[in-house]
């Protein structure tokens, strides 16, 4: 069973947005998923979405005609900087089915979701080579509001001296 968000008609565009919560629905939501993530094989991915739930991570998708679209990782967390927040670690829609308004659909009911939880704030990180991404997301109120750094941890560096 799945649980179905709020759903917003944009631009003449209506979806029914859920919340994946089986192995098939995930399955499913890993086919699209692995278009975002491409050094990831789709067992695996299903693998790490499914350690990952054990800990808040959810996925919302939308399907048309029970084909699944575009979909949403998110988690909710808190933080002295941001306050309540929904973070969104996934955001794909399938490169066939872009442009048709299912990803801005998407991403505003999120946005509705996180507001209806007590959320002060939405955040994600994107990859500077996604220009694309990048202009969608401007254009749906998102601000480039800070530099995110990393460093890969290997295993020898843990080893002692």
């Amino acid at each position: 069973m799945c649980t179905v968000l709020p759903s917003i008609s944009r631009d003449g565009v209506y979806s029914v947005i859920q919340l994946a919560e089986t192995d098939e629905t995930l399955k499913r939501c890993c086919r699209v998923l692995v278009q975002l993530r491409t050094a990831i094989t789709e067992p695996e991915l299903l693998l790490r979405v499914k350690s990952q739930m054990r800990s808040g991570y959810r996925l919302a998708y939308i399907a048309v005609d029970d084909v699944v679209v575009s979909v949403a990782g998110f988690r909710f967390g808190e933080n002295l900087a941001w306050g309540k927040y929904l973070y969104i670690d996934d955001f794909v829609s399938d490169g066939n089915e872009r442009s048709r308004g299912h990803g801005a659909c998407l991403f505003q009911d999120l946005l509705e979701y996180a507001k209806e939880r007590g959320c002060d704030t939405v955040h994600l990180d994107s990859g500077v080579q996604r220009f694309s991404a990048h202009k969608f997301y401007l254009r749906e109120g998102l601000k480039i509001a800070s530099h995110h750094f990393s460093m890969r941890l290997e295993p020898e560096s843990f080893d002692a001296p």
